[in-house]
């Protein structure tokens, strides 16, 4: 156990030391250089949006080498030291577009450029030229992400308690969870990493489709986070997304996750016009309610809605039974599940992956020790004067989510006149 402890350690701290040894610029003069910290953007063919963060930072020791020990843990003091820096002049530059703008008091930056046309192929993350403004200019590269000509859909996925299992806003406990415990002890769901790379995939195979996380966790942990999705073999972004808490004297509590979710993915409905949308998320927080009145405001954009049954509690089926109305309503399907492999089941079913990443979801998820599956519920809705009248049964939803109460059940919603994926390419 000392050795395991011992050697987890070493790992998460070379892990909360990567932005100091791979910030960009070492400029400005004293103890403290100026460094710059883009995180991953995105973006369409239209317009582009990037994210970073200004810090003073002090320097390393020339010739030391990075790997050693000392040379760790001297770097997680520097990230510890560092300072976001008010005010910094950053200018990008991207596709004939250009754009000048200053941090924030808390040492963020935002862009947003309209390329004129693209500096290289979509998809493979052109870079972002940046210069920091001091004496000397500091440049830097921010990546984004473009969708490549054969996206058909737009994924939208939670990460807390969708992907992986709740702690993704505790550092500690993320970092104990990757680095220290026995593999059976869990952090992703089971299947949910082939699933992941079968939606990323799409039923063409290569199609590249955007992968969007959204996260109530700060920015701080997005480098541990982008571990966690290397370490499992989960597509890493395109995108990923964090919550901007903002915290203030005058605002001291962070905006309500549901509000910031809401914002995103109707922001994010607005750049990809184009696309169709697949959500995912999990019935123990905010995500029916979110989705629902995103499928109500949206219909026709939402091909299917995945939740991950987490809980059997009886309270939840009030918001369950009113997203699985707006989603038969617009023409979408639901699938509530307690596992990846009924979500496989369902995307296969109508175009999203293929029938082989089904097997191969059911494989990783027959790896784990997992309770048997329950029978599943298929719903459909009942018919009213009109198709936006449509409604499903409370009652039925009830029954099927409590059952015996020992496993989460599986229900699928299907509408009478499902929203369908643009053509595969050729």
């Amino acid at each position: 156990m000392a050795t395991r402890v011992r050697r987890g350690v070493n790992k998460a701290v070379r892990v909360l030391t990567r932005p100091v040894r791979r910030a960009q610029g070492h400029g400005g003069t004293g103890p403290r250089r100026l460094v710059v910290e883009p995180y991953r953007g995105y973006g369409s063919r239209r317009e582009i949006f990037l994210i970073g963060r200004v810090f003073r930072q002090s320097p390393g020791i020339p010739g030391e080498d990075p790997d050693s020990l000392r040379a760790q843990w001297r770097d997680l003091r520097r990230r510890i030291a560092r300072r976001t820096v008010a005010g910094a002049a950053i200018t990008a530059r991207f596709g004939g577009d250009a754009a000048r703008v200053e941090t924030d008091r808390d040492g963020y930056f935002r862009l947003h450029l309209h390329p004129r046309a693209l500096p290289g192929r979509p998809g493979a993350g052109p870079p972002v030229e940046l210069v920091l403004e001091d004496e000397t200019p500091i440049p830097a590269e921010g990546a984004v992400f473009i969708p490549p000509d054969d996206s058909r859909c737009v994924v939208i996925s939670d990460i807390d308690d969708t992907v992986m299992h709740t702690g993704v806003a505790n550092k500690l406990k993320m970092l104990w969870r990757l680095f220290v415990e026995d593999a059976d002890s869990r952090v992703a769901f089971p299947g949910v990493a082939a699933l992941y790379r079968a939606l990323h995939d799409g039923a063409g195979g290569a199609e590249g489709n955007p992968m969007l996380y959204v996260s109530r966790a700060p920015w701080g942990l997005y480098e541990m986070l982008s571990e966690f999705f290397q370490r499992h073999g989960i597509p890493v972004g395109p995108v990923l997304f964090l919550r901007e808490w903002g915290l203030s004297w005058t605002h001291p509590l962070p905006r309500r996750a549901t509000d910031h979710k809401q914002a995103l993915i109707r922001h994010m409905l607005s750049l990809y016009h184009d696309l169709p949308f697949v959500l995912i998320g999990d019935s123990g927080q905010h995500d029916p309610e979110v989705y629902a009145q995103i499928v109500e405001e949206h219909p026709g954009r939402v091909l299917a809605v995945y939740i991950r049954n987490v809980s059997n509690d009886a309270a939840r089926v009030e918001e369950i039974v009113r997203l699985a109305g707006a989603v038969a309503r617009a023409g979408s399907s639901l699938v509530l599940a307690a596992d990846s492999v009924a979500m496989a089941e369902h995307a296969a079913g109508i175009g999203l992956i293929t029938a082989d990443a089904v097997a191969r979801v059911a494989d990783e998820h027959a790896g784990a020790d997992t309770p048997p599956r329950r029978e599943t519920a298929r719903l459909t809705a009942e018919p009213g004067e009109t198709a936006r009248e449509a409604a499903i049964s409370a009652d039925a939803v009830a029954d099927a989510l409590i059952g015996d109460g020992s496993v989460p059940a599986t229900v699928v919603v299907e509408p009478e006149h499902p929203a369908a994926l643009p053509r595969v390419a050729g």
